[in-house]
């Protein structure tokens, strides 16, 4: 059994302040008419992107190709280069 050992966020320490984070951040994206995450990746499914995910970091988070959207690559920097590499637009998050 592997143990899960979240993020460090100095915001979660103080009680109440994630959760008002999260809503200031959601009012400024709403105020300045930027795409949600939702709609980003649903216009990116739409236009046939092909998002790589990386298989370490899926390792390192204990996350499995189940706990993802349908329809992305597992792979490592190799897979993203020979794919980036041959783009004409590519997106390293």
């Amino acid at each position: 059994m592997g143990m899960h050992m979240p993020m460090p966020n100095i915001v979660n320490m103080i009680p109440g302040v994630d959760a008002a984070a999260t809503v200031m951040m959601k009012n400024l994206i709403k105020k300045k008419g930027v795409a949600s995450i939702e709609e980003l990746r649903e216009a990116a499914v739409e236009s046939d992107v092909k998002m790589i995910a990386c298989q370490m970091t899926l390792d390192l988070f204990e996350y499995k190709k189940e706990d993802l959207i349908d329809g992305i690559t597992i792979g490592g920097a190799a897979t993203y280069m020979q794919n980036a590499l041959q783009s004409d637009i590519n997106l390293y998050i």
